[in-house]
């Protein structure tokens, strides 16, 4: 098996939850006892909170290309990064290692492609869903995205920050994701993509209204599927 680097932290609800399902998923295909050989630096999120100005992204690309050349010199042979946000920075951190970095939306993009899927809705933090960089990598696998409702971007910010990332999981916060996941099959999105690490916490991924990918899923099945050196499929 290979060694995973795993950029994290951000925020550990979800480094613990890619922890917890890359070891199953490896357990699944590998003799009872195996373990996934992984290496985690769980990055304090005090200094990758909400980001906002280009200075700030420009001092997080830092703390990120710090973790992934630590990583790498530590015996990593290729490495993820546990936040769909953070993938904003992707391309900064990806210049300055020699190894490879299994990009989330890349895996989504793919599985989507694979089931069909032409229109979805994206639901995540503010700047995945009103930026560029997350969405370009769904469009150029054909799948047409709905526009961001605002509304529901300050919504699912306030959840995501001041809820999911601490381990709070309400009913009020299950209820508002139902009603617009319920909302976006009405305009017309034949799926939804999960595009923050913890949305599952308050998203039935396998009952709900529309076909959901989250991307938790599909990026820790590409990360499973990399150690042992079989192709991605999600």
């Amino acid at each position: 098996m290979r060694k995973l680097g795993i950029i994290g932290g951000m925020s550990w609800v979800s480094t613990a939850t890619y922890y917890e399902r890359i070891n199953r998923l490896v357990q699944k295909r590998s003799p009872p006892m195996a373990s996934a050989p992984l290496l985690i630096e769980s990055l304090d999120f005090c200094q990758l909170y909400a980001l906002r100005e280009a200075h700030d992204w420009e001092r997080a690309a830092g703390v990120l290309i710090d973790s992934a050349q630590r990583l790498e010199a530590a015996g990593a042979e290729g490495l993820i990064i546990g936040a769909n946000s953070m993938h904003r920075l992707y391309d900064d951190v990806a210049v300055a290692v020699g190894i490879p970095i299994l990009h989330i939306a890349e895996y989504v993009g793919l599985a989507m492609k694979r089931a069909g899927v032409s229109s979805a809705a994206l639901l995540g933090t503010r700047n995945v869903m009103t930026e560029s960089f997350y969405r370009k990598r769904l469009v150029a696998h054909g799948i047409d995205l709905l526009p961001p409702n605002l509304d529901y971007v300050a919504m699912l910010d306030r959840i995501i920050y001041e809820e999911l990332m601490v381990g709070k999981v309400t009913r009020e916060a299950e209820r508002t994701l139902k009603t617009i996941i319920t909302n976006k099959a009405q305009d017309g999105a034949s799926a939804i993509v999960l595009a923050c690490t913890e949305l599952d916490l308050v998203v039935d991924v396998d009952a709900n209204v529309l076909p959901i990918f989250d991307s938790t899923r599909i990026h820790c099945e590409a990360a499973a599927n990399w150690i042992l050196g079989q192709e991605a499929v999600n």
